[in-house]
């Protein structure tokens, strides 16, 4: 039996990164469909102001991604995540030592970044097979052609670029009709192919990555961070003063 936090209402997984490696890699190859989504304070946030993408959580394991996440963790639980579970840093490990070698579809992404992350993955790594892949631009016209090309290609593991909520809503439609199991991976492409940097080693460490993010595309990132972070946590402490009125 998984532990969870519940933090806004959605169930978060309490695992180390080795007991989630050894989870996914079991359900893939018993063929058990997993709706995976790392969440973060931003996707923490859509969910709560959106009924529909919150349902939709519902029915996906959802692993703890960032330095909010587990602020929440500590103020409601009195206790951090074993592991900061990130989809960036953990879907290179969990490729790099699950045995059982994978079919990968990818989707997501602009043109550009989802053809070179397609080289990447069969660069980096050969054990498993990169089955096809597909850039996020297009319309909703060309939905049912990409799904019948990802059914085609017949992968077990899916690996979508396409952002919160957008693609948590692809991962619902495609497992396990499509597929039995897809990740939703945000930036992962743009990071692997060097189209966004990542932070200095010492700001992951101390959990501020997201200052780096801010500070590489303000234009885009403030409302995410600057507004969303400071709500995420009114948010926290308003759930830990209900918690508290109720015992």
């Amino acid at each position: 039996m998984i532990e969870n936090r519940e933090i806004l209402g959605l169930e978060v997984a309490v695992l180390t990164r080795k007991d989630a490696l050894t989870l996914l890699e079991t359900r893939i190859c018993e063929k058990v469909p997993v709706r995976l989504a790392f969440l973060n304070a931003n996707l923490a946030n859509t969910a709560y102001e959106n009924a529909g993408l919150r349902n939709i959580l519902g029915s996906f394991l959802l692993l703890n991604d960032g330095s909010g996440v587990n602020l929440a963790s500590k103020i409601l639980y009195r206790k951090p995540f074993p592991d900061n579970l990130n989809g960036t840093d953990f879907t290179p490990y969990f490729l790099d030592h699950c045995s059982t070698p994978m079919r990968i579809f990818l989707l997501g992404a602009s043109p550009a970044v989802s053809t070179r992350a397609a080289e990447y993955f069969a660069r980096r790594w050969p054990k498993h097979t990169t089955v096809g892949f597909q850039h996020g631009f297009f319309s909703n016209s060309e939905e049912a052609e990409i799904i019948s090309k990802i059914r085609t290609a017949n992968p077990n593991l899916i690996l979508i670029a396409m952002g919160n909520g957008l693609q948590e809503n692809w991962i619902q439609k495609l497992v396990p009709e499509v597929a039995l199991s897809a990740w939703g991976v945000g930036a992962l492409f743009d990071f692997l192919c060097g189209k966004v940097s990542r932070a200095p080693s010492w700001m992951r460490w101390l959990g501020i990555e997201w200052v780096y993010r801010l500070l590489q595309e303000p234009n885009r990132m403030w409302r995410r961070y600057l507004l969303g972070n400071p709500k995420f946590v009114l948010r926290v402490l308003r759930g830990l003063k209900t918690k508290a009125f109720e015992r």
